[in-house]
């Protein structure tokens, strides 16, 4: 028998590396909202009283980004003085170049067709990835909505926790705020909760271990534990520092696409190093692991496997992939061989297949960044790479 602990944490949509995220996607999405072919890798920075947006854009639409930095900060809960950064009040300063044409005509115009290798009728074969690199996706049976247990608490105990701000059943909170959550393992199965932790920016005054730490077991830690481990006799730190009156970008200055360890699966899977928000869908960065956490997915709820990873590689200016790689950690369910030429047959990973299948040329980004960009409930319009939509297929072709 083998025992561990895996730790995972998230953070609010007030950390101040979250409101860089969410203020690089609401651009994002206000530019596809105008402009769906638009090409955006948008960076923002926030200290104290002060925003900066850079990066390259090339859109036929027009955007007011101050507008829009000042209405997403606000909405997030900075919006008056007294907490010492007002969306509001501070500044912006925007600097943003076009995308490079050296870039641009390796998406525009991939080497297949530059090079004539490409189909003549394969519209598919066009577009090449952005940049090369390599992307993972993943999924598990640990939880309903397929993703490592750990990291979806800490989500879910995240959002319970500006829940209980914005609604105002805790009212002395703040927007920034942390969460961590460890579970013990036993043969590669959670079994106890054993730590949770939670950090929260309040208001002056406010006594930690007579008002906080009741207030937040109630209203937030006991909420977003599964019922299985709800009695589980788990260890509770709240604030550990004993006061955390100063946060946000005030507290610590943040940057667009430092959490990408939470924006995925909690450290429970590996990375390709890519960020995520401030990208439109033309970077594989983005739009490739979306695309194949919607593969791991639709391979665990098929049955394939209890536990699925697909890495994908892509070439800059090429639309095939250089390399697709499937592993289930000796939890298959068929032959991996087959699950790999199943993956092959059933999903095409070049990226303007991908933008049809996933419907990602609109302005659908802004929900993505905070609280994670897998795990979440999926619908017609937004979170697409949940959708268990090839299970059939796969199930015809693996014999399950």
């Amino acid at each position: 028998m083998s025992r561990w602990t895996f730790t995972s944490e998230s953070v609010t949509e007030g950390h101040p590396d979250k409101m860089a995220d969410q203020i690089s996607d609401a651009i994002l999405d206000a530019m596809l909202e105008q402009d769906s072919e638009s090409r955006v890798a948008c960076e923002t920075m926030v200290t104290t009283g002060l925003v900066v947006v850079a990066g390259e854009i090339t859109t036929s639409g027009f955007v007011d980004i101050p507008s829009v930095v000042r209405d997403t900060i606000n909405e997030i809960g900075y919006d008056r003085d007294s907490l010492d950064f007002n969306g509001s009040t501070c500044g912006v300063m925007v600097s943003l170049d076009e995308q490079s044409p050296d870039i641009a005509q390796g998406v525009n115009d991939s080497e297949e067709v530059r090079s004539g290798r490409s189909g003549e009728d394969d519209a598919l074969d066009r577009q090449g990835a952005g940049d090369q690199g390599m992307m993972f996706g993943y999924a598990c049976r640990e939880t309903e909505v397929l993703m490592p247990l750990p990291i979806h608490v800490a989500h879910r105990m995240a959002e319970q926790l500006t829940e209980a701000r914005k609604s105002g059943q805790v009212p002395y909170l703040r927007p920034d705020g942390k969460t961590q959550v460890s579970f013990e393992y036993e043969d590669g199965r959670p079994v106890r909760l054993k730590t949770v932790l939670v950090s929260t920016q309040h208001n002056p005054g406010i006594d930690r271990d007579g008002m906080i730490r009741p207030d937040l077991i109630e209203h937030v830690i006991r909420p977003a534990v599964p019922a299985e481990f709800a009695d589980d006799d788990f260890e509770v730190f709240v604030n550990p520092t004993g006061n955390f009156v100063v946060g946000g970008p005030v507290g610590d200055c943040g940057l667009t696409g430092r959490k990408i360890i939470v924006d995925t699966y909690g450290g429970y899977a590996r990375h390709g190093g890519g960020a995520f928000s401030g990208k439109d869908p033309s970077k594989v960065d983005r739009s490739a692991a979306y695309a194949t956490r919607w593969v791991a997915k639709n391979l665990v709820a098929a049955g394939a496997a209890e536990r699925c990873e697909v890495q994908v590689a892509y070439a800059i200016g090429v639309a095939r992939p250089v390399s697709v790689l499937v592993e289930t950690f000796g939890t298959e369910n068929v032959d991996p061989d087959r699950i790999a030429t199943s993956i092959n047959e059933i999903f095409d990973l070049r990226p303007a297949a991908i933008l049809r299948d996933l419907d990602l040329r609109r302005p659908i980004f802004q929900p993505t960044a905070a609280y994670g960009h897998f795990g979440r409930e999926s619908s017609e319009d937004l979170f697409t790479w949940e959708r268990t939509d090839r299970i059939d297929d796969l199930r015809s072709a693996l014999g399950l």
